[in-house]
């Protein structure tokens, strides 16, 4: 089974929400929690998506775990350096259960500039 989603013009959450819930299964008629859904989700057109300014400077961080490790990005400087399509992979992920089944689900997602 495959999906589309359209992003032009639509916000980054509810884009990301919608595939989250596709790639889960939320939609299929035979969901389990536990297995990987066989379904594609493709996102077109993610450069088109209605971003303000005030999500432009929301942040991603990381910690290494050593003392002074913590890096803090933000969606703007990340948009600038990977692109658009690396911020709604992350906005993705992090709507998806956090679980050995995440990469798999993650490995159903195509996005298009």
């Amino acid at each position: 089974m495959e999906h589309t989603i359209d992003a032009t013009g639509k916000k980054l959450g509810r884009v990301a929400s919608l595939a989250a819930a596709y790639l889960r299964g939320k939609y299929d008629t035979g969901f389990a929690p536990n297995k990987v859904s066989k379904v594609k989700v493709t996102i077109t057109n993610a450069s088109k998506l209605d971003l303000s300014e005030k999500r432009l400077e929301e942040e991603y961080q990381s910690y290494s775990g050593y003392p002074g490790g913590l890096k803090k990005e933000s969606r703007g400087h990340l948009i600038g350096r990977r692109g658009m399509k690396e911020a709604v992979m992350r906005t993705v992920r992090g709507m998806l259960p956090r679980n050995k089944l995440r990469t798999p689900m993650l490995k159903n997602l195509i996005i298009n500039d």
